[in-house]
């Protein structure tokens, strides 16, 4: 699963091998400059999970829900979950399963399939006192496996397991008949999630030990930006084949 925001990125996904493109609320960060993810708003959400249907028709496309989205009822859920399905999602993801199961449920019920997200859930961060491996500790591993029994009682199709331990994420693999989806998890997870701006290496200032550069972008990106600089100055761009008649 890949995390990306936009049409052209989403295009450039649908024609890999990857096997679902995740809109998520880190497009706050990604895109929009914010510090955190809690800047995303529904109205957000929806134009950028717009941007990647139109750029990938075909994909599964799964819109994280933003801040406090499930936790204003279940009205205001489902007004949330059915703009994000409208505008072009095939799920929704939920961080956290306490205080919204009746909220899981009924979108589940209507017909909204839902992913689960536990361990280091980014719209709880001042909460969890910042960007910290979750569930070490004997009782919050325990807690973790039964926040995921119960992301998969109230009907979620999978679970995403950010920031806990490798053996932790294996032990929730095992027990859960849904798929997990890691993110600096470890291996024994059913799949594993990047985001795209991560995985091209695009910001030389964020590299999270657990996302693998597979491309140093920034460095590709720059470099062209120079050769198109120098070209304009010394009048190598644009060339008579290049001018339009």
């Amino acid at each position: 699963m890949i995390a990306a925001y936009d049409a052209l990125m989403a295009r450039i996904v649908a024609a890999s091998e990857a096997d679902a493109i995740l809109v998520g609320d880190s497009v706050a960060m990604v895109v929009h400059g914010f510090p955190s993810t809690i800047h995303a708003t529904t109205e957000m959400m929806c134009t950028h999970v717009a941007a990647v249907r139109r750029g990938a028709p075909e994909m599964v496309v799964i819109a994280d829900m933003p801040f406090l989205a499930a936790r204003r009822g279940v009205a205001a859920a489902t007004d949330a979950a059915g703009a994000l399905m409208q505008a072009g999602a095939t799920a929704v993801k939920i961080e956290g399963v306490m205080g919204h199961q009746d909220a899981i449920s009924h979108l589940v019920e209507s017909g909204i399939p839902v992913m689960g997200h536990l361990g280091l859930t980014p719209q709880s961060v001042h909460q969890l006192g910042g960007y910290r491996v979750q569930g070490r500790e004997p009782r919050a591993a325990a807690r973790l496996r039964e926040d995921a029994r119960m992301i998969e009682e109230v009907g979620a199709f999978s679970l995403v397991l950010e920031c806990v331990p490798a053996a932790l994420a294996a032990t929730i693999t095992e027990e859960r008949a849904i798929p997990t989806i890691g993110i600096g998890a470890g291996p024994s997870t059913a799949g594993q999630v990047l985001v795209l701006a991560d995985l091209l290496g695009l910001d030389p200032r964020f590299q999270p030990r657990f996302a693998r550069r597979y491309l140093e972008g920034h460095e590709t990106v720059r470099d062209a930006i120079n050769r198109f600089a120098r070209d304009v100055r010394t009048a190598d761009f644009p060339t008579p084949a290049e001018v339009l008649a």
